[in-house]
């Protein structure tokens, strides 16, 4: 008798259960000996937190990766990384697709107009451009760090390669994992290696749609919609003011900024005003930065990068909704209007749940590391907030956690990755029109 698998009524199960397996999948190889340097293979802790952080592209790890994982265990981790990303940039550019077709007939006109897509006959043609677009950008960026470690760096050329190819799949999709135990901290200073990383890192981070419609229409700014409209505005402001931020606060910091040059600081300045767009990439030591600094890296990486791309948090979308919504609540306007489009109510909502519900996740779990452990709130509330913006910055003190509190990193990294996807594709596949509306009453606000 042939067994029945469960079904999967709902697009959200689907991405759910294909990312559990990839982990299961990638936790497996992890634990086989020639996957570890040494004697045996990896633990289960050590290899399920690292396949976790690999396919949700955080860059949280437990151990060192360079030292603790052979060349078969760092090509899994590339691997998982990749799948990771492909994973959720193919699966969130399908489902405006298939969000649009459960529209009406109206709707979808409109829809199609706004966003100059076609419909789920567009399917192989998404699929196959995330993977051009990431693949070609992938290249690109391995080519040139491989050629700056093989020349600068005196690094034999099968080094330099594989080098360049890791950091930059891991750069462009937004997974922070590096093959130095320092991280790119060797690199401070160094605008061939910092620069490339960080424009990748700001390439995935726009996601695919904006990506196509730039090569598309790059020249006709007019003529763009109001989701790249507002993803190009906002990443402009947060990369902008987040390395404002980090610069002068850090700027006579003696264990971050201050040892360096006026040139190595704005460059150390902006490499970590970009990399809370959700790349665990950095390039001074995290953990002595200001607590301010922290508190300001914090808020970056809850709003992370743009939907549809690599980055993680609650996406800078939904951000610029909010504030458009309270600036017109400010001004007494009825309607939400955002760069001479109406917002409609339902994504008002939509944008308002995920906040809620994404704050929630951030507070239960930072008063719950506060409760079992002795770290302070602005560790707890900055290595949280990593994990579930998938950014993968930390203070240090991951690796020193109790096995229950690095369970339930793996938890919120797994979370954070799919839950704000998986939220608001339920909210948008289950809008219904009531037939009928009950007497309005008034609470009191404030």
């Amino acid at each position: 008798m042939t067994p029945r698998w469960p079904r999967l009524r709902h697009p959200a199960q689907a991405v759910v259960a294909g990312f559990a397996t990839a982990i299961a999948a990638g936790t497996g190889l992890l634990m086989l000996p020639m996957a570890k340097v040494g004697p045996g293979g990896a633990g289960v802790l050590e290899a399920l937190f690292t396949s976790t952080s690999a396919v949700c592209v955080t860059g949280l790890t437990v151990v060192d990766t360079p030292e603790y994982w052979t060349g078969f265990g760092q090509a899994v981790v590339l691997g998982l990384i990749q799948v990771g990303g492909f994973g959720i940039m193919t699966f969130a550019s399908l489902l405006v697709l298939l969000v649009s077709n459960r529209m009406g007939l109206k709707a979808r006109m409109t829809a199609a107009a706004e966003t100059k897509t076609l419909g789920l006959g567009d399917v192989r043609s998404v699929v196959t451009g995330v993977v051009k677009v990431s693949l070609l950008l992938e290249a690109v960026t391995a080519v040139v760090l491989a050629l700056r470690f093989a020349l600068a760096y005196d690094e034999p050329w099968p080094r330099a390669a594989w080098l360049g190819l890791f950091h930059a799949v891991s750069a462009f999709n937004n997974a922070g994992f590096a093959l130095y135990s320092d991280n790119l901290m060797g690199f401070v200073t160094d605008p061939w290696i910092c620069l490339p990383v960080a424009l990748a890192v700001i390439a995935g981070g726009l996601g695919f749609p904006v990506l196509f419609e730039l090569r598309r229409r790059f020249r006709k700014p007019r003529g763009w919609t109001l989701h790249t409209k507002i993803v190009l505005w906002a990443t402009g402001v947060f990369l902008v003011g987040g390395s404002a931020f980090i610069t002068a606060l850090e700027w006579t910091n003696p264990a971050t900024l201050g040892p360096l040059d006026a040139p190595g600081k704005l460059l150390a300045g902006f490499f970590q005003g970009v990399m809370p767009r959700t790349a665990g990439f950095n390039s001074i030591d995290t953990s002595q930065m200001n607590p301010a600094s922290w508190l300001g890296t914090d808020v970056l990486m809850f709003i992370g990068g743009a939907s549809a791309g690599t980055a993680g948090g609650i996406k800078v979308t939904t951000f610029a909704v909010l504030f458009f919504v309270i600036y017109a609540e400010i001004r007494g306007e009825g309607a939400v209007n955002i760069f001479h489009r109406r917002l409609p109510g339902e994504i008002q909502r939509q944008a308002l749940t995920v906040v809620l519900l994404s704050v929630a996740a951030v507070a239960v779990t930072t008063v719950t590391f506060m409760v079992f452990s002795d770290h302070s709130l602005d560790e707890s509330l900055f290595e949280v907030t990593s994990a579930f913006a998938t950014v993968g910055l930390s203070t240090g003190i991951t690796a020193d956690l109790a096995p229950g509190l690095q369970l339930l990193l793996i938890a919120l990294m797994f979370i954070g990755r799919l839950g704000p996807i998986t939220v608001a594709s339920a909210l948008a596949l289950r809008s219904r029109h009531r037939l009928y509306d009950l007497p309005e009453e008034r609470p009191i606000i404030g």
